[in-house]
């Protein structure tokens, strides 16, 4: 009876110790493994997908217009020409009969390009053209050598303008016995008078670029 007893007491105390040990298995912190989905939560490709996002940027910039700018080059030169009052100084060297056709188509062809013509008197000249003429005869033919310098109100000259004109003579006699504006036509000069205002306002126009 008594062994018995001890014999029953050993397995209890058996039974303790084994139920000890699986409470300190289980509540042991190096005992509770990390669940395997715990190592995705920083997933390595979270910035490689945001790398290589594609197409979004190229297109932005293929996008873009190549001719961000219109040229305003037309509309600086009109307004160039239109603040531009110019005075025409006496011509030198043609005859009055050759003169008055040149300077009457000089008029007319400033206005016709937006330049206003001043007088001697004015005082808000911007321009002087003075005008320097002579001919040269080769037979039939008469030509007329021009220079046009362009000043400033104070003197300064700022630009040449040069050419010359054949054409036919309109009185060959006259022209031999030695005056040969005489045979200058009045479409002569007035060819000249257009070819210099519009060279007049091709440089005005091209300092506005």
């Amino acid at each position: 009876m008594r062994r018995s007893h001890v014999t029953t007491v050993s397995l209890l105390v058996a039974l303790a110790l084994a139920a000890c040990t699986n409470a300190k298995d289980v509540l042991e912190p190096s005992a509770i493994t990390p669940p395997a989905t715990s190592t995705q939560t920083l997933p390595a490709t979270s910035g490689n997908t945001a790398a290589t996002v594609p197409a979004g940027p190229a297109t932005s910039t293929s996008g873009a217009p190549a001719t961000a700018a219109a040229p305003v080059t037309s509309a600086q030169s009109t307004a160039i020409l239109s603040k531009t009052r110019l005075q025409i100084a006496p011509i030198v060297g043609a005859s009055v009969e050759a003169a008055t056709p040149l300077t009457a188509e000089l008029q007319t062809r400033a206005r016709q390009r937006g330049i206003t013509l001043a007088g001697s008197a004015d005082q808000t000249v911007t321009h002087v053209l003075k005008g320097y003429f002579s001919t040269m005869s080769e037979g039939a033919d008469t030509t007329v050598i021009y220079v046009w310098d362009v000043y400033d109100p104070a003197g300064n000259r700022l630009h040449r303008i040069n050419g010359q004109q054949k054409a036919p003579s309109v009185n060959s006699g006259a022209s031999a016995g030695g005056d040969s504006w005489k045979g200058i036509s009045p479409a002569t000069m007035q060819a000249i008078a257009d070819q210099t205002i519009d060279q007049f306002a091709a440089w005005l126009g091209g300092k506005a670029g």
